[in-house]
């Protein structure tokens, strides 16, 4: 059987697989600057926060990354926890810029990346670029990556 036929021509049938294919590859790379991220915020706020529980204390540096992407707690557990910090975390995200100057690069590019894979899927996340810029992480000088 004949596949129906399409008004669009060759090239953008076959843009629109590419794109299919390429979002999941930026949203792992986006992925793993959060988990880069993650690691070095831990290491960073160690001292500062040594008297916290090891539970809490990995919950409060993933609030703040969870912040900075916008993307929402795991479980409601973490829900609880952030509402319950959140002073804590928005005093450490504003101080993210200092706490991991060489990292800013690639928080830029994974958050445009995050928004650039969001708006191919409908989703509309520049509310969390705003929220970056604002608090200092997003280097607007930088160049847009493009896949």
């Amino acid at each position: 059987m004949k596949p129906a036929a399409d008004n669009r021509t060759g090239d953008q049938a076959q843009g629109e697989q590419l794109d299919s294919r390429v979002i999941p590859v930026m949203r792992e790379a986006v992925a793993t600057v959060q988990m880069v991220c993650f690691g070095e915020l831990k290491d960073k706020l160690a001292d500062r926060f040594k008297d916290w529980e090891p539970t809490e204390f990995r919950r409060l540096v993933g609030a703040i990354i969870n912040d900075i992407f916008g993307t929402p707690a795991p479980d409601g557990e973490s829900v609880r926890f952030a509402r319950k910090h959140q002073d804590t975390i928005e005093k450490e995200l504003w101080a993210l810029a200092d706490n991991l100057p060489d990292l800013l690069p690639h928080l830029t590019d994974a958050l445009r990346m995050q928004t650039l894979c969001d708006h191919e899927q409908g989703i509309n996340s520049i509310p969390t670029l705003l929220r970056a810029r604002t608090v200092g992480v997003l280097m607007e000088e930088r160049p847009i990556p493009m896949p």
